[in-house]
């Protein structure tokens, strides 16, 4: 399984593509095709891309807690599949072009941060990603709550 560590900033080109970062490109083979399936996250302002095998385990995980013959888990899949766009490196460069809408879903203009976290990749619009950096206190905090 991949994983992924790090900060990256990345510009946005006219056609709306970005080079993918290549210290996460080095996460996979060489000769490995790299495939990536890129949504918006539920919660925050960026998108959450994972590679294709990891995608499958997580939307796998959700459809198990299904039943497909009640209207709002069909509902629900519906939205939860929406906006989701596999993209691919391209091989010279290391570009890829996430669609436009998504990008406009989280404000994305002209640069952008794709942060490691483990096994997905988080992408925000810089401005957004900065404003979001806790207090180290507020961390702390946090911390002691959850970990104890």
């Amino acid at each position: 399984m991949a994983k992924f560590i790090g900060e990256y900033s990345v510009k946005i080109d006219d056609k709306g593509r970005m080079i993918f970062p290549s210290a996460f490109k080095g996460v996979f083979a060489p000769e490995e095709k790299i495939s990536l399936v890129v949504k918006k996250d539920m919660f925050e302002e960026c998108l959450e891309m994972y590679t294709y095998s990891q995608w499958e385990i997580e939307s796998n995980e959700v459809k198990s807690k299904l039943n497909f013959f009640r209207k709002d888990h069909a509902e629900f899949w519906r939205e939860y599949m929406r906006n989701r766009a596999v993209v691919e490196p391209d091989e010279k460069l290391g570009r890829i072009t996430i669609p436009k809408k998504i990008l406009e879903s989280i404000g994305a203009e002209k640069e952008m941060i794709f942060v490691g976290s483990d096994h997905k990749i988080e992408i925000w619009a810089k401005e957004k990603y900065n404003s979001r950096q806790m207090g180290s206190d507020e961390f702390v905090a946090l911390a002691q709550s959850i970990l104890g």
